[in-house]
C-alpha cells in the first residue's frame, strides 16, 4: 500500500501538483472570462432566473428541469471538498490556500459556464430515450477527436472513484467513527447497500433524490457553521486579513510549523479549489445534459452558479469556521495513518525556531543535511518508546503523547524496526497528539461554536448527506461514460464494481485516497481543457445568439 502511495504522490507531483497545472486551469478561465466579457457577473442574476423556471417551456427535450440538473450536479461537488478539502487545504497552504480556492471558483464559473454549453449542444439521445452528454460527445461529434473522446471517457471512469467514490465514502467513515464510534468498515456496508438502490433507479431517481437532499444538507450545514463564526466573531476580521495578505506575502505561521510558501499555498490552493467545484473537469457538462432545453447556453449560465455556491459561499464558510476557532494550529489527540508518520534522527521541538527551520525545509523537500531519516531498531514499554535519538513526525508536526499498540490491543512491548523513517510492523497502530486534518479537523472546529460538543454531529450528518450525494452523482457521470466507451451492457458491472470501491474506501488509508482523487481529477482535466480551447469561438458564437434571440423576444 505504501508502494502504491508513493506511485500517486510522485505521479500527482508530476501532474496536478507541478507548478504547471494550476496556472493552465486558472489560465483557461481567465482567458474565457475576458474573451466572453465576464459572463459570471454579466449573467448572474439571468442564471437565477432560468433556474427556477422562469423561461421553462413543458415541450423541450430532455430528463430532467433546469433545478434539478443544478442540484444533481451540485451533489456532485458539493461534497467531502467543502469539509474534508477546505480542511486539507488550510492544513497544508495556510490561509492563503482559501485564497486560492475563491480565484480558482471566480473564474471556474466561466470555464464551466463554456463546458456546459458546449456539451449540451451535441449531447445526443440514447436507445432507451435518455439523454447522454458530457465533453466526449463535443470531442467526438464537433472536433471528431474520437482519441481525445475515449481519453476522457476512461478518464471519468477512472475519477468516478477518485474523485466522487472512494473520497467520499473514506471521509463519511472518519466522521462517523470520530462523532459516534461505529467501525468505518460497518459504515461502509450500510451506505454501499443504499448507494446501490439509489443508482440502479438511473438519473430520474438521482434526480428526484438530490433536488430534496442538497438544499436540506446545505442549511443544515450552514446553520453549525454559523453557529461557530458567531462564537468567534472577533477572529473572523484578522482571519479575512490573513487570507489576503498571506496569498501576497508567504505564512510562516501555517500548520504549525509547515510554513506556507507563495507556490505552495497557490498549487494547492487551486487544486482543492478544483476538486471541491469541479470547474474544468468535465463532470458537471454530464449532469446537465439532461435538462430540458433547447437552448445550450441557457443551461451553461445555470452551471456558472455551482462555483459560486459550492466554493465561494460553502468553502468559504468552512474555512472561517476552521480558521476563526484556531483549531488548524492546535494539536489534537488521533489515530496516526501510517503514510502521515515519519521518524527523523536527533530530537526536535517544533516551538523552538532553530529546529522550526530545520523541519520546515525537511518537510518541504529543500535540499540540506540539517535532517536525515531514522533508520534503527527503538525499544518500547507498556507503549511508550523508552529509546531516544529519534523524533516522530505527525501530519506535519512533532508528535506528543505517543502510544504504541499492536491492532488496538494492549500496549505494544517489544522492539520496533524503523527503516528509512517508516516503520516496519504491519499491525502497529500509533496514537497520540498532532496536528490533524480533512474532515477530522472540520469536525474539532464545530465544536467551538454554540451548540459546543454537539457541533460535532452536524458535521458527520452534513458530510454524510454531502458525501453520498456526490456518490451518487458521479455513479451517473461513470455510467455515461461507460455507455459511451462500451455500450449500455458495461452500465451494470461498472456500478457493481462502484459500489464494491465505495465499500472498501471506507476503511483504506485516508492520505492515500486523496492522493488517488488528485491524480484522478487531473487526467479528466486536461483533455476537456483542451477541447474547450479549440472550441472557444464557437462559444461565443453560441451564446451571442442566445443573448440576442432572448433579447428579441
Amino acid at each position: 500500500m505504501e508502494g502504491l502511495y508513493n506511485f500517486l504522490t510522485s505521479l500527482d507531483g508530476v501532474l496536478g501538483g507541478s507548478p504547471w497545472f494550476p496556472f493552465v486551469l486558472l489560465g483557461v478561465g481567465l482567458f474565457f472570462t475576458v474573451y466572453l466579457k465576464f459572463p459570471q457577473i454579466r449573467y448572474f442574476k439571468h442564471a437565477w432566473k432560468v433556474v427556477f423556471g422562469k423561461f421553462d417551456k413543458g415541450n423541450e427535450p430532455g430528463d430532467t428541469t433546469h433545478f434539478r440538473a443544478l442540484t444533481t450536479a451540485l451533489s456532485g461537488t458539493v461534497g467531502t471538498g467543502n469539509i474534508s478539502g477546505v480542511a486539507f487545504a488550510l492544513y497544508l497552504g495556510g490561509p492563503a490556500a482559501l485564497f486560492w480556492m475563491w480565484a480558482t471558483a471566480f473564474f471556474g464559473m466561466t470555464t464551466k459556464f463554456v463546458e456546459v454549453t458546449l456539451s449540451h449542444k451535441y449531447r445526443v439521445q440514447t436507445e432507451d430515450g435518455t439523454m447522454a452528454g458530457g465533453p466526449m460527445y463535443y470531442m467526438d461529434r464537433r472536433l471528431n477527436m474520437k482519441w481525445l473522446a475515449i481519453a476522457f471517457a476512461v478518464a471519468t471512469v477512472i475519477s468516478s472513484f477518485g474523485t466522487g467514490n472512494l473520497p467520499q465514502s473514506n471521509g463519511i467513515a472518519q466522521s462517523i467513527e470520530a462523532t459516534f464510534g461505529f467501525e468505518p468498515v460497518v459504515v461502509g456496508s450500510v451506505l454501499g447497500i443504499l448507494l446501490a438502490l439509489v443508482i440502479l433507479g438511473g438519473i430520474q431517481r438521482i434526480a428526484a433524490f438530490t433536488s430534496r437532499v442538497v438544499p436540506l444538507m446545505a442549511v443544515i450545514y450552514i446553520i453549525g457553521a454559523l453557529a461557530v463564526i458567531f462564537d468567534n466573531l472577533e477572529n473572523i476580521g484578522p482571519s479575512f486579513v490573513a487570507i489576503v495578505s498571506d496569498a501576497f506575502t508567504g505564512s510562516a505561521a501555517a500548520g504549525g510549523f509547515l510554513g506556507a510558501s507563495l507556490a505552495y499555498a497557490f498549487n494547492k490552493g487551486v487544486n482543492r479549489g478544483l476538486f471541491s467545484n469541479e470547474a474544468g473537469q468535465g463532470s458537471a457538462p454530464i449532469a446537465h445534459a439532461a435538462a430540458k432545453t433547447k437552448e445550450p447556453a441557457s443551461e451553461g449560465m445555470v452551471s456558472l452558479l455551482e462555483p459560486f455556491i459550492d466554493t465561494i459561499v460553502i468553502c468559504t464558510i468552512t474555512g472561517l469556521v476552521i480558521l476563526s476557532s484556531g483549531v488548524w494550529k492546535e494539536k489534537h489527540e488521533n489515530n496516526f495513518d501510517r503514510s502521515d508518520m515519519y521518524f527523523v534522527q536527533g530530537t526536535y521541538d517544533d516551538q523552538d525556531s532553530e529546529d522550526v527551520g530545520k523541519l520546515y525545509n525537511f518537510l518541504n523537500e529543500v535540499k540540506t543535511q540539517d535532517i536525515q531519516p531514522y533508520t534503527g531498531d527503538i525499544r518500547i514499554v507498556n507503549g511508550t518508546a523508552v529509546s531516544d535519538g529519534f523524533t516522530l513526525i505527525n501530519a506535519r508536526s512533532v508528535a506528543e503523547d505517543v502510544t504504541y499498540s499492536v491492532s488496538g490491543e494492549d500496549p505494544f512491548t517489544g522492539t520496533l524496526q524503523i527503516i528509512d523513517g517508516k516503520p516496519m510492523k504491519d499491525n502497529l497502530e500509533v496514537s497520540g497528539k498532532s496536528l490533524v486534518h480533512s474532515a477530522a479537523l472540520t469536525t474539532i472546529a464545530f465544536t467551538r461554536g454554540f451548540f459546543g460538543h454537539w457541533g460535532q454531529y452536524i458535521v458527520s450528518v452534513g458530510l454524510m448527506l454531502f458525501a453520498f450525494s456526490t456518490a451518487i452523482a458521479w455513479s451517473y457521470y461513470g455510467d455515461r461514460a461507460m455507455t459511451y466507451l462500451a455500450g449500455p451492457r458495461s452500465v451494470m458491472p461498472y456500478r457493481v464494481i462502484y459500489v464494491a470501491g465505495f465499500i472498501w474506501a471506507a476503511f483504506s488509508d485516508t492520505t492515500l485516497v486523496w492522493a488517488l482523487s488528485a491524480v484522478a481529477i487531473v487526467i479528466m482535466t486536461l483533455p476537456n481543457l483542451f477541447g474547450i480551447l479549440l472550441l472557444s469561438k464557437e462559444m461565443k458564437q453560441t451564446v451571442n445568439d442566445y443573448w440576442t434571440k432572448f433579447h428579441s423576444k
